[in-house]
Order: structure tokens, then C-alpha cells, then sequence
């Protein structure tokens, strides 16, 4: 299929890119291995903050609720309910770019993406099958990842990165 913009990384710089070159009329492939929204909206930013606002409701039940005439005997929270609703939040905002794509007529292809040449990106598809687009212009938004430090690795128990923090099974102690 040929393109006027393939643009490889559904993250907030890709995204924003396919969507308004979709807007002006141009035919968009947008390329992304993950969901689409990138490590912001799935992983980093977003999930962070719903985190976040859960631990500031907590922190103000706990501490400010008798200011208000509230009583609460043994508040708790469920820790799997905690990640449940940040993966929610995400999961729904994810959801929202891939209809800006489709309300806009971006193909969103998913796989890792990779430049041939000038005018060539190659996407090979998590099954192992392999496409080629043809376009006319292509931007790399790649976007970032967490950083392990050398001899640190990422273990998934004592050292983790973000992607790792969004989804833990149990409360750190």
C-alpha cells in the first residue's frame, strides 16, 4: 500500500503527527509494536497519575475526613483494584487514539517498524509476518523507554522500570 506519511511510534509525538496529517487529507499509516498512546499513556505518565490520585483520596480519607464530621473504622484499599483502575484509565485513553485514527482515516498498523530506504518501511507483525508500505515522507517518533543502569538489569522483582511499577501484583513494602 502506498502512503503520503508512515509514521513509525504511536506515542504522543507519532500520534499527534498521523492524526493531523490524516485531518489535512493525507493518506497515514502509523506504526506502533505496543498499543497505541506509546510509554506516556500506557506505562509512564497517565497510569502514574491515576496511581497517584488514588493515594491522594486515601491520604485525604485518612487524614482530613474528621475534619468534615467522617468517620472512617479501619480504612483500607485493595491493592489489585488500585492497579486495575490505572490500567482502566489507560486502556480507555488508548482506546481513544485508535478511534482519532480511525475517525481520521490513519491506518494503524501494528508492529515494530524499521526504514528500508527513502521511501520504504518494513513492519514485521508480532506473528512474524512482514509488510512493506511504500510512502512518500516518514517520521521517526520513537519516543523513550526507562534506562537500566549497567550491572542493574531490570529483574522484575528488587529492580524495576515503569512498565514493571504499573503492574505489580502486590504493594511494594
Amino acid at each position: 500500500m502506498s502512503y503520503d506519511l508512515v509514521v513509525i511510534g504511536g506515542g504522543p509525538g507519532g500520534y499527534v503527527a498521523a492524526i493531523r496529517a490524516g485531518q489535512l487529507g493525507k493518506k497515514v499509516a502509523c506504526v506502533e509494536v505496543e498499543r497505541a498512546g506509546g510509554t506516556c499513556l500506557n506505562w509512564g505518565c497517565i497510569p502514574t497519575k491515576a496511581l497517584l490520585k488514588n493515594a491522594h483520596l486515601f491520604h485525604t480519607l485518612k487524614h482530613q475526613a474528621k475534619e468534615f464530621g467522617i468517620a472512617f473504622d479501619n480504612l483500607s484499599y485493595d491493592w489489585g483494584a488500585v492497579i486495575g483502575r490505572s490500567r482502566n484509565v489507560s486502556d480507555r485513553l488508548a482506546g481513544g487514539v485508535e478511534f482519532l485514527f480511525k475517525k481520521n482515516k490513519v491506518d494503524y498498523v501494528k508492529g515494530y517498524g524499521s526504514v528500508l530506504d527513502s521511501t520504504h518501511v518494513e513492519v514485521k507483525a508480532e506473528d512474524g509476518s512482514v509488510q512493506v508500505l511504500e510512502t512518500a515522507n516518514i517520521i521517526i517518533a520513537t519516543g523513550g523507554k526507562a534506562r537500566e543502569f549497567p550491572g542493574l538489569p531490570f529483574n522484575g522483582s528488587s529492580v524495576i522500570g515503569s512498565r514493571e511499577a504499573m503492574i505489580l501484583p502486590s504493594q511494594p513494602s
